[in-house]
């Protein structure tokens, strides 16, 4: 079980394809995505969030201060500056299509992301992060070429 999208983007586990997200805003220069709208949630501990345990804690000491994070998130998206790459960041893991007008611009973003990823492989699923980049770029182009969303599934 995992994700699979369509013109062979990504094939593997919903874990890893969230730890690559993760990376691509961190090399973009993004808040961590846990802390973003669509993935931060205060009603419930979302899975491998590394912020949960801080919200907790905070929340049962009844943390006021001025400076608390917490009254302000989710990061709304639409705070930060307009980007096609915010379509795959923000995108579903586990469903849902990535639309063939914005592939190609998508992929613009991805390449220019490539030499400020990590050298060392991902133990994970994901392996050679930039490999996998230009993987998930290659299937984006196949369907702007094709007139195709891409889907996940």
């Amino acid at each position: 079980m995992g994700l699979d999208t369509s013109h062979g983007c990504w094939h593997g586990a919903y874990s890893a394809f969230m730890r690559w997200r993760q990376e691509l805003a961190k090399v973009v220069g993004y808040p961590p995505l846990e802390l973003m709208e669509g993935f931060w949630d205060t009603e419930k501990a979302v899975l491998g969030n590394p912020f949960w345990l801080q919200y907790e804690s905070d929340k049962k000491q009844n943390y006021t201060g001025d400076y608390s994070i917490w009254r302000r998130l989710p990061i709304r998206w639409d705070c930060l500056k307009p980007s096609a790459l915010q379509i795959l960041l923000h995108h579903s893991d586990c469903e849902g299509e990535i639309r063939w007008q914005d592939c190609r611009d998508i992929a613009l973003a991805l390449e220019k992301l490539i030499p400020s990823l990590p050298q060392t492989p991902d133990n994970g699923h994901i392996g050679d992060w930039k490999e996998k980049t230009r993987t998930f770029i290659k299937g984006l182009r196949l369907a702007a070429k094709n007139k195709e969303n891409v889907l996940f599934h």
